[in-house]
């Protein structure tokens, strides 16, 4: 059940393969480990996408792909978590992970004044870059973590019931 649902909302691989940010890479998308559903990919793929959804760097697909290949994991949904940060959920996801740093660092939280301009956004970085920085590595990997510990477990209680089924249809009291 697990598999089948990945497997029906995972882009077709040729869809990745022809992607123009993914195309540098080349014949290393070839590899079947990439592409199949198993508890390790899966689990892997999960962890690489959740730690990528937290770092705050431009291309966080190709650097999630990179990631994915280089682990051998799952590459179709390592970078489909990655779009866990989109325009609409990054303010959120940085402020927090800004706060966390913050609070690790023992630094007060700065008011933010919104203005839209390079120039702001170059002072503002300024400032936040360190605990932006610290909270975004913390968040990505406690994130990873829970997100491979919880498929990990997922995958196993789905294939004990599976087999606790099997077994319960081949008992001599269940024949006729």
């Amino acid at each position: 059940m697990v598999k089948k649902y990945i497997q029906r909302h995972l882009p077709d691989h040729e869809a990745v393969r022809s992607h123009r940010y993914l195309r540098m890479f080349g014949t290393l998308l070839h590899d079947p480990n990439l592409w199949h559903l198993n508890r390790r990919s899966v689990s892997g793929g999960f962890a690489v996408g959740l730690f990528m959804a937290f770092l705050p760097i431009p291309f966080q697909m190709v650097a999630a792909a990179g990631a994915a290949i280089a682990l051998r994991v799952n590459l179709p949904l390592s970078v489909a978590l990655v779009w866990l940060t989109n325009p609409v959920t990054i303010p959120p996801v940085f402020y927090f992970a800004y706060r966390v740093g913050a609070w690790i660092l023992r630094i007060p939280p700065q008011p933010v004044e919104v203005q839209l301009s390079f120039d702001w956004l170059l002072m503002e970085l300024e400032q936040v870059w360190q605990p932006l920085l610290l909270g975004s590595l913390v968040c990505g990997v406690i994130a990873a973590s829970v997100g491979y510990a919880g498929i990990r477990l997922i995958w196993r209680l789905h294939v004990l019931d599976r087999f606790r089924r099997r077994r319960a249809r081949r008992r001599p009291e269940n024949r006729l």
